[in-house]
């Protein structure tokens, strides 16, 4: 039984999407490793704050159907450069229990273990929807804090707590809260006043995620606002120097809870559109190493809508913030142009059907990244099949296969697997050319 300190898969506990056949030997190698990675590593890979993303990989592969050896080979492949965990002492945990205590540990990486055994304890003490609804959805100031921390990070501490979510593993879920709390508050700079701005434009028509888009392309200042020389694009060009417009264009978007369904297509369909779609017609197809984790963390908003002890109100809430994350994300590698007819004359290298697809993908010797891309596409087509004919689905049916087949080629390229802030011309020097379309 999977715990607040134990991971444990079972073949009859499905993820949001899965390849039918899944493993019960895939299931105790992934449980294995998965405990392992939790007991020994650290959330960062380094002092600069890259992540581990073993979890991340090993449940994407196992949600495939990958073999035992495909997933130890990944588990191999990705530990031999991971962080140990430091020893702990209990008194620092307890005293997280003191809200001032546990604020002045926030956004510092050298916590990461007190903030884990903490989350655990809470945990284990009433359960881990509790502690959701305490430290992510309690409406007050620290709450809403560690909800803005959750988004830091380009998504990876809303991505870890989501798999946890998904793959119903309260383990990973202390292990995306800890995450969450050492990781920076930047994002509330744009959550907070779009928030505000929102509620004052109850009014109003809202705006649609694509109409939104392209509102930012158009936007020259905006545009303008990252440099290729920022070492965050997102907080030092969007927030540092376009904030007021960016918190404009985002309180735009706002959602009523019966359209929740529709309306997490439709981030899912706009996400994937932008990603695959900043491209260059002159270079082979790469995507986006920052669109991508948009991409990649939209599946999990799914599983959130199936929470039940999650209230529409907090569903609405956290799915409106990642809306316009993904906005200020789009914007922040200098708003590409969106080329749907590159995504649409693709010629596959192995034309195929999604098995195939998934089955290369888990044979990848990569961190998990493409496989994440690969599953949530395949999602992608299927949430967003029954709103095909909407104006704002611009991403239609055969272009999910289209864009699965242009991740897999992409990563099995020599080259480098991803391009990094399409929207720059500096970003491409190093991607070969291709023949002009």
């Amino acid at each position: 039984m999977a715990t607040a300190s134990k991971v444990c898969l079972t073949v009859n506990e499905k993820p949001e999407y899965f390849r039918q056949g899944i493993l019960e030997g895939s299931a105790n190698t992934t449980s294995k490793l998965l405990q392992k990675n939790h007991d020994e590593h650290h959330v960062f890979f380094n002092k600069d704050g890259f992540h581990n993303h073993i979890a991340h990989h090993l449940l994407t592969l196992w949600a495939l159907r990958a073999e035992p050896e495909d997933i130890q080979k990944a588990y191999n492949v990705n530990e031999g450069y991971q962080r140990s965990l430091k020893s702990t002492e209990h008194s620092v945990t307890e005293d997280m229990r003191n809200p001032e205590k546990f604020s002045s540990h926030l956004g510092d990486g050298n916590y990461y273990h007190d903030f884990l055994l903490f989350f655990q304890e809470e945990i284990a003490r009433s359960s881990w929807q509790e502690v959701v609804r305490d430290y992510l959805f309690a409406g007050d100031e620290q709450a809403d804090d560690l909800l803005a921390r959750l988004f830091g990070g380009f998504l990876h501490p809303i991505i870890h707590f989501g798999f946890g979510v998904e793959f119903h593993q309260p383990a990973i879920i202390a292990e995306g809260l800890a995450q969450a709390a050492v990781h920076g508050n930047y994002m509330c700079k744009l959550f907070v006043p779009a928030e505000k701005a929102a509620e004052r434009r109850a009014s109003e028509e809202p705006k649609t995620m694509v109409e939104l888009l392209d509102a930012i392309h158009a936007d020259k200042e905006m545009c303008e606002a990252p440099k290729w020389s920022d070492a965050n694009k997102l907080r030092d060009g969007i927030f540092g120097r376009a904030a007021d417009q960016m918190v404009e264009v985002a309180s735009q978007f706002r959602l009523k809870p019966g359209e929740l369904e529709r309306k997490t297509a439709e981030m899912t369909n706009a996400t994937a559109y932008y990603t695959a779609g900043a491209q260059r017609a002159d270079k082979i197809i790469k995507f986006d190493f920052f669109y991508m984790h948009c991409v990649n963390c939209s599946i999990f908003f799914s599983a959130f809508l199936k929470q039940e002890w999650l209230g529409d109100a907090h569903k609405v809430r956290i799915l409106e913030w990642k809306v316009r994350n993904d906005l200020a994300m789009y914007a922040s590698r200098k708003s590409p142009d969106i080329r749907l007819d590159i995504i649409r004359a693709y010629t596959p290298k192995e034309p195929s059907g999604w098995d195939e697809i998934e089955d290369r993908v888990c044979r990848l010797e990569d961190d998990g990244h493409a496989s994440k891309l690969v599953r949530a596409l395949a999602h992608g087509q299927r949430i967003c099949e029954p709103y095909g004919d909407r104006e704002e689905f611009r991403i239609k049916h055969d272009d999910w296969l289209q864009m699965g087949h242009m991740a897999i080629d992409s990563v099995e390229h020599p080259s480098q697997n991803w391009v990094r802030s399409a929207g720059f011309d500096e970003a491409w020097q190093s991607i070969p050319a291709r023949a002009q379309l």
